[in-house]
């Protein structure tokens, strides 16, 4: 629960390709605002294109926050990024400036906004009995799903990491992950916040996330994926996200480019719909049925922002 009065704070939400980054920037130089990007991929150096990170240009007409925080080789849970982004927002307020948080991964957004509960610790046994189980195509998710159906709709069926992380969780706690979600967390308070989300018509969300996915390819997804390989290995966890998944696959020679670009347009189009399931659960988010580099939509979002916020 964030408090309802306090510093002003936007977050701006939505599905991939919704434009959530047209609508901050916008946002952001109407209201000089700095943005905390809310993006699982892109707190990564050297995962721009699969991760469709804010381009330099953009970046340098907007401070950004939230980007670049970690090697793809190293972890980072929704818990190291709620302590970034909480430490940014902390930081633009000394400053007297106006914070927006965008971007689409929800868990990381409940996590800044609301806390995660303390989850039990590692426990090594089980997580090799689990990646043994995982050599059977689908098996992990399929057992995600009796034991946690809202944990499994949000982590795709290939991310094995994050599979094993919510089975260790939850078979160590004795209950659903996203039960111990509910409890023992520490929300942020001390801000108003208004909850922007993006909800574009499905058919013209889709034709955006295929030409997304296909431009990837052609902006260079393959040579940066192979430099991640060159330098991680192919093991590293970042390579099994969407776009690098399938670019991994096509420097492997297992699979041409055509397809790579088939399942990786699939694989955004599901993203999506799990990503607006996800958000569908808050009844605080201000829906806009528009992309966010609408200008109509642009003018509709500062309204808002203007009337919920006390705001320049």
């Amino acid at each position: 629960m964030v408090t309802s009065a306090g510093y002003p704070l936007l977050v701006i939400a939505g599905p991939t390709a919704s434009g959530k980054t047209a609508l901050a920037l916008a946002l952001a130089e109407a209201l000089n605002c700095e943005i905390i990007s809310c993006d699982s991929v892109a707190v990564y150096r050297g995962m721009d294109i699969g991760s469709a990170k804010p381009s330099a240009a953009e970046q340098a007409r907007v401070r950004h926050h939230c980007l670049d925080l970690f090697d793809p080789n190293q972890p980072c849970t929704a818990g190291d990024y709620a302590r970034a982004a909480r430490a940014a927002l902390a930081d633009i307020r000394s400053r007297n400036r106006l914070s927006i948080v965008a971007g689409g991964t929800g868990l990381y957004l409940r996590a800044f906004l609301e806390g995660l509960a303390p989850a039990p610790p590692r426990d090594e046994a089980l997580r090799q009995s689990l990646r043994a189980e995982a050599s059977t195509p689908n098996a992990l998710h399929d057992k995600l799903q009796q034991l946690d159906p809202a944990a499994a709709a949000l982590i795709h069926p290939n991310d094995t990491p994050k599979l094993i992380r919510s089975l260790e969780v939850s078979l160590l706690a004795s209950e659903p992950q996203t039960q111990q979600w509910q409890a023992g967390r520490d929300p942020l308070t001390g801000y108003s916040t208004l909850q922007l989300g993006l909800n574009p018509p499905r058919a013209e969300l889709y034709a955006r996330i295929n030409q997304r996915a296909a431009a990837m390819f052609t902006r260079g997804i393959l040579e940066e994926t192979a430099a991640i390989r060159h330098q991680y290995g192919d093991d590293t966890r970042t390579l099994t996200t969407l776009g690098y998944a399938q670019a991994l696959a096509v420097l492997r020679n297992e699979i041409p480019l055509e397809e790579a670009i088939t399942r990786a347009q699939q694989g955004h189009r599901n993203y999506a719909k799990r990503q607006l399931t996800w958000f569908r659960r808050d009844p605080t988010i201000h829906w806009l049925p528009a992309f966010g580099d609408d200008p109509a939509t642009q003018q509709q979002a500062l309204s808002l922002t203007r009337t919920h916020l006390t705001v320049p």
